[in-house]
């Protein structure tokens, strides 16, 4: 299981894409920041996730499910760590500890980036902050992801994903309308503002590095789940900035755009996305109803929307007589994009999946391969690399500690004191 742009999966392949040679010391751990550095190892970045020793990330006990062992059984690798955590080496350290502290400033030293999402002014109390990291380094990109950003009003509240669905407003427009069956507002299937906010801090941080080839400066970026859920809710807000009504839920149908919606098929439900008027005369057509494009009350796309409900009970009656293959063959025939609404199997065994090869497969420390979904970064010179499965707690402490001078004495007698676990 690899992708068509992916070096071998193989713990051992020589590091290669766009980030070769980049180091990041990663104090980050749950989802927002591992994400983003999941991204940037994937790109080649040689990556030493920092991990307390005992519970490590707490991502680890988000199980089940368990990565099932070669014996059949589960292990205690869970399905969520493992989705944000390949290409990462785990040194398992204790950053209350003096000892563990110092181990920090001397990976720092050789680091190109340093990437946390500890509370404000923690970091500060161990010497391990921007500031003070930044005199042992200068050339140091230092990112740090919070909830509410470095400061402000909230800046010391804490926060996950849900709190700031609901907070940013996103929720306000996602789920059915209040006066139909199943209303109120719902959050997203999946942790959207910690996605958006790793692929911000990504985006940051490889700007970051552009800004210090030319000036040789680090510098601390401030990212933010606060910002990051305004920022992707774009669309909307400016929907509210231009328009000044505050935008309701509007379930499966779209605030702006008609006919495109979630419609019933004699097999199931079925989208269609017609987005402009060539789109929509060509549905018409297909659906044999030519005229409608004259139609005053579907001639453009305000004359739809005003009329959105009427419109959709026509489609419907007509999408309800066939099944959901036989529209999607004719609509891609005429140009009109539409297709099922998939589970994960049915998406994970469409054909292009298949042609993707969007399953990957890294050989792990438990004896089995660690499944994972293929980084859509696709590049033609310098492709993405799946080097490292995700490291079980502490599996690289000796490892890494070697590389940056540490010798064997010295690792035993941290490992003995707690200042470190060895994996």
């Amino acid at each position: 299981m690899t992708t068509q742009n992916a070096a071998a999966d193989t713990p051992d392949a020589q590091p290669s894409g766009p980030l070769k040679g980049i180091r990041i010391l990663d104090l980050s751990r749950v989802l927002a920041a591992p994400w983003c550095v999941q991204n940037l190892g994937d790109l080649g970045a040689d990556v030493v996730k920092i991990e307390r020793p005992g519970p490590g990330d707490e991502s680890r006990h988000w199980g089940p499910p368990w990565l099932t062992g070669p014996d059949g059984q589960p292990t205690r690798e869970s399905a969520y760590f493992l989705s944000a955590n390949r290409n990462k080496r785990s040194v398992s350290i204790d950053l209350a500890s003096a000892d563990g502290q110092a181990l920090i400033r001397q990976l720092a030293e050789k680091a190109d980036i340093c990437i946390e999402n500890f509370k404000v002014g923690d970091l500060a109390r161990y010497g391990l902050d921007y500031a003070s990291l930044s005199k042992v380094n200068p050339r140091l990109i230092y990112c740090s992801v919070t909830g509410f950003g470095q400061d402000g009003p909230w800046a010391q509240r804490p926060g996950y994903d849900y709190l700031f669905q609901g907070m940013g407003g996103l929720m306000s427009v996602t789920g059915e309308r209040d006066d139909l069956p199943g209303g109120g507002p719902q959050r997203f299937g999946v942790p959207i503002v910690d996605l958006f906010t790793g692929m911000y801090a990504t985006i940051a941080i490889l700007a970051a590095l552009h800004h210090r080839g030319e000036t040789g400066e680090g510098q601390h970026l401030d990212i933010s789940l606060f910002s990051a859920v305004l920022a992707m809710s774009s669309g909307q807000l400016s929907n509210y900035m231009v328009g000044g009504k505050l935008p309701g839920r509007t379930g499966n149908a779209s605030p702006n755009i008609t006919p495109y919606g979630v419609y019933p098929c004699a097999d199931g439900l079925f989208i269609v996305a017609s987005a402009n008027q060539t789109q929509f005369t060509a549905l018409c057509t297909a659906l044999g109803h030519p005229e409608w494009v004259a139609d005053p009350r579907f001639k453009d796309n305000g004359a739809r929307m005003a009329n959105q409900s009427e419109l959709h009970t026509l489609f419907s009656s007509i999408l309800s007589t066939q099944p959901r293959a036989h529209w999607e063959e004719l609509f891609t025939r005429v140009g009109v994009p539409a297709g099922p609404i998939n589970d994960y199997a049915q998406a994970m065994a469409h054909p292009q999946a298949q042609h993707l090869k969007s399953r990957i497969g890294i050989p792990h420390a438990t004896g089995v391969a660690a499944p994972g979904i293929a980084n859509p970064m696709r590049f033609s010179k310098s492709p993405v690399s799946y080097r490292r499965p995700p490291p079980m707690l502490g599996q690289h402490t000796r490892e890494v500690l070697l590389e940056n001078g540490v010798d064997e004495a010295t690792i035993d007698r941290l490992a003995a004191s707690g200042a470190i676990k060895l994996g």
